[in-house]
This record gives structure tokens, sequence and C-alpha cells, in this order.
């Protein structure tokens, strides 16, 4: 049994997916441009989170750009034969870093070829379409025109399951009136809960929800409840912001990113913390604080 055996498994895509995953995000340079610090290190944490059994790992190639999606090919190629990688497309990196939309029929398909060269793959199992009508959070508009797109690049066989990244309840809503939505993927955590009835109505149809920066938007009294918390249980504030997320919803698939093997393995370790009674009230209270 792998360490991460008891955070259970959701259905993402036709694949069956373990709720502990990793994000390759922090493997690129600072700001998520350029190569990594240390390339050999990089590669050791990518082939210790699948040796501890992660089977669901989240990239896109502009992360680097091209420099996660390198890296996973480097160390996992031939890659197992359980292991669903997650990519996104939608964005591209501009000379100075900047994370530029990039929404066009011609951009997704670009991109679709370059994570497929880089990752080393004749089809992806998953292309989340991150909605960029503003880089800092989702915002309504129609987002018919990219997902047709992608929609077609499924049907030539390119791409296996689609999903959306940084999306509202109605973009959602939308997208599965075109196509088929595997995933959601926006910024969640006990701080920061817009997403609250999406995750329930997801849930209910049987399509996982990706959050991304656990840790992202706590003041400073949130941060104290969390600390307390985690002191009290003997962990740290991540594996608990973690283990609340596995509790909060069945649909609930994590990505914890991180560039240090070590740091790895106490993510992982958040599968095991069990939630005491108190423990979840206090953090449930994080939200209004």
């Amino acid at each position: 049994m792998s360490r991460i055996d008891q955070s259970n498994t959701f259905t993402l895509g036709n694949r069956t997916v373990k709720r502990l995953g990793y994000g390759a995000m922090q493997l690129a340079g600072p700001g998520v441009f350029g190569p990594p610090k240390d390339r050999d290190a990089a590669l050791a944490v990518l082939r210790e989170a699948v040796a501890s059994g992660v089977n669901h790992i989240d990239t896109s190639d502009f992360y680097g750009p091209h420099v996660t999606n390198q890296l996973i090919r480097e160390a996992l190629v031939p890659y197992p034969d359980d292991l669903v990688i997650v990519t996104k497309i939608g964005a591209r990196r501009g000379a100075d870093g900047a994370w530029l939309p990039a929404f066009s029929s011609t951009d997704l398909t670009q991109a679709v070829h370059d994570n497929l060269r880089n990752l080393g793959l004749d089809a992806l199992d998953v292309v989340n379409l991150r909605i960029m009508f503003d880089t800092h959070g989702p915002a309504e508009g129609s987002i018919e025109a990219p997902l047709t797109a992608l929609a077609e690049l499924q049907r030539q066989g390119l791409v296996r399951h689609i999903g959306l990244s940084n999306v509202t309840a109605t973009q959602v809503a939308q997208g599965r009136g075109i196509c088929e939505i595997v995933c959601v993927q926006n910024h969640y955590n006990l701080a920061h809960r817009a997403d609250d009835a999406m995750i329930d109505d997801l849930a209910g149809a049987g399509i996982a929800y990706v959050p991304f920066f656990p840790l992202g938007g706590f003041n400073p009294l949130q941060s104290n409840i969390l600390s307390d918390v985690a002191a009290s249980l003997g962990v740290t504030p991540m594996q608990t912001a973690l283990a609340w997320l596995l509790r909060r919803a069945p649909n609930i698939l994590l990505i914890p990113g991180t560039s240090s093997v070590s740091h790895l393995r106490e993510n992982l370790a958040a599968a095991k913390i069990n939630l005491p009674a108190d423990a979840m009230t206090a953090l449930n209270s994080i939200a209004s604080s």
C-alpha cells in the first residue's frame, strides 16, 4: 500500500486517480519562468511522487515555458500505465515572463501540439482550458469559441478529456452544454470559499474539482487559527489545509506543488491525517474570520 492510499480515489474522465496528486508548476524557475535551479532535484521530486503512489500530475507547457513538461518526460518515460497527466492551455508567456491570453483556435492548436511534443505523448489525457478574461481570477464572458476549438481537437483524437480552469459557475454551465467537462480547476481553500456551491453541484454530477493555492489569500487571523489547529495535531499548516480539503468533498482532487522531496513527503502525509470534530469546527470558522 502506498503512503497516499488513505486519500481514496475519484474518477477523472475514464480514469481513476488518487485524490492526492502533484502539481509540477514549482519545478520551473522563479516566477514559473526559466529552468529549475537544480534540475536533478526536480527530476527526483517527480520520481519520488510516482514512487509514493501519485498517479495524477498537473502541468502545462506554459510553465517555464516548456520546462515542466520536459522534466516530466525525462523523469518518468516510460510512463506508468495508471499515470494521468493533466495539462492546461489558454495562456502563453511573454518575453518578460508575463501571463498572456492565448485563446484563438490557432493558439489552442499550437498549445496542444506543444504539450504533446514536450510530454512525448500521442494524446493528452485531460486538457484544462484556462480562461484568461482576468489573470487575477474568474471573470464572466462567453467561453464558447475557445471551448469549441478545444472540442474539435478532442474529436481529432489529440485530447481525451476536457476540463476548465479559472471559471465562474455560469461558464461551467455553458461549457457543459458544449462538451463533456470532467474537472474544474479554481482557487479554493479554507479562507477562499467562493466555490462552495459549485463544488457541491459538481460532486452531484460526478465532476472533479481541483483547487489550487491551498494556503493562498489568508489574513493574519485566519493564518493564526490554522497554525493553532496544526500545532494541536502535531502537523504543519499545509498538511492541515490539505487534510481539510480532502474532508471537504469527495470530488476534490489535490495537486500541491513543491520542488523539494522532503516537502513532497510532508504534503503526501496529509492523506493520513484524521481531523477531529473540534479541529473541523475551528477550521470551518476560518472563512468568516
